[in-house]
């Protein structure tokens, strides 16, 4: 994946696969929002056994041939169900001006794995990522996924450096948020932001190190929100994460 994303045309396997999440989805208790009720992170929340299957009704595709390039993984978690809503992103009343207008004008852009630890808070590599594919499962327009194309090579390189000389187990220990920061500044100089509208059918497969987010919802309410499943296997062996 030169640019660190690729969409995969929709598929019959993939839509039935959808169908079966989008109805276990449906069940979910998603009550407890963030940013203003207009965001559902629903982590780990989709029912899937390991090997992704929903209600027997087996996770497959095209994508699943283009894994090549990834390191490999440990089984598949139990899948993200992200929701956004109409309004996304209002502001929490804990959240700082700073930290909204950067979800607002740069579609709270992150490279996955880094998690905010302490009072600073910093961020450390708490979950190394094989790759992130995606699975919208309602056909909604608004709050599109948002990538940086080509930013994978900048933050793959970075942290290559970064945890130079470094012995892997120590890698989670290293608060990482200055280099972060200035990097991610070089990501939004260097590539340019890109929407990705996604329907039901299609895959999209992010590289674990491309910088990404989502876009504030625009155009009319949708009841149900926007929809989609991700999952975020971890690699079977730190070191190739980078």
């Amino acid at each position: 994946m030169k640019e660190g994303y690729h969409v995969f045309d929709a598929e019959p396997e993939v839509l039935a696969w959808v169908k079966a999440a989008a109805e276990a989805a449906s069940h979910l208790d998603t009550s407890e929002r963030r940013h203003g009720e207009t965001w559902f992170v629903g982590v780990d929340a989709l029912p899937n056994a390991t090997d992704g299957s929903v209600n027997g009704v087996p996770l497959a595709g095209a994508w699943m041939k283009s894994l090549e390039d990834h390191p490999a993984y440990i089984e598949l978690h139990a899948a993200q169900v992200s929701i956004v809503y109409e309004g996304y992103p209002r502001q929490d009343k804990d959240e700082s001006d700073a930290a909204h207008r950067f979800r607002l004008k740069r579609d709270a852009a992150h490279m996955d794995g880094l998690l905010p630890e302490g009072p600073k808070p910093g961020r450390h590599l708490r979950e190394a990522h094989a790759f992130i594919v995606g699975f919208p499962l309602n056909q909604v327009a608004a709050s599109p996924l948002v990538v940086w194309p080509g930013s994978h090579t900048i933050m793959q390189s970075a942290f290559k450096e970064l945890y130079n000389d470094v012995p892997p187990a120590e890698w989670g220990d290293m608060d990482v948020s200055d280099a972060y920061k200035v990097v991610r500044k070089q990501v939004f100089d260097l590539c340019e932001r890109t929407e990705v509208p996604l329907m039901p059918g299609q895959a999209v497969l992010l590289h674990r190190h491309l910088v990404h987010g989502v876009a504030p919802w625009s155009g009319a309410a949708v009841p149900e929100g926007r929809q989609v499943a991700y999952f975020r296997p971890l690699v079977a062996k730190l070191t190739d994460w980078l």
